[in-house]
């Protein structure tokens, strides 16, 4: 017999992983597409990167929170933890950063497409998009980093 607490803390490590690992994945892919300067293969890229946003990160992004809140009331934890209510918000600041960038890539692909089938250069309104695309990415990417080191050391934060 399997233990559901084990299996759902098992599910919260792989979508974490996962959330991590395809998000920092697709944006280094796109950043590198980017880089080229090369509108086909920046649309080429941005498709793939799109898709596996949405199919990769989005479904962990969902698991991430589910199963952390099952874990922590299996565990017995007060919800109201410091490290745990920082935890939220700091996902909360992930999630509000990656739903603009996921818009911003699909922005950013879509622009690169038309200017390759146009056979123009990338625009201002592109390199806009991607400015943006590269800030908010931040804010994402390092709040999850001191997540993952909250759900490791479990401090006392006030």
């Amino acid at each position: 017999m399997i233990d559901p607490y084990l299996l759902i803390k098992w599910l919260h490590i792989v979508s974490s992983t996962i959330l991590f690992g395809f998000g920092a994945g697709t944006a280094y892919y796109f950043w590198a597409a980017h880089r080229t300067g090369d509108a086909r293969v920046i649309a080429s890229v941005g498709r793939m990167v799109v898709k596996a946003d949405w199919i990769f990160t989005g479904t962990s992004g969902v698991v991430q929170p589910v199963t952390g809140l099952l874990l922590a009331h299996l565990s017995g934890l007060d919800l109201t933890e410091s490290w745990l209510v920082a935890t939220y918000h700091l996902y909360a600041l992930a999630l509000a950063c990656w739903l603009p960038v996921v818009a911003l890539q699909i922005k950013a692909q879509r622009l690169a497409e038309t200017a390759w089938r146009e056979g123009k250069p990338l625009g201002a309104d592109y390199r806009r998009t991607m400015r943006l695309w590269f800030i908010l990415g931040w804010p994402a990417f390092l709040g999850l980093i001191v997540v993952f080191w909250l759900m490791i050391a479990r401090p006392s934060l006030w």
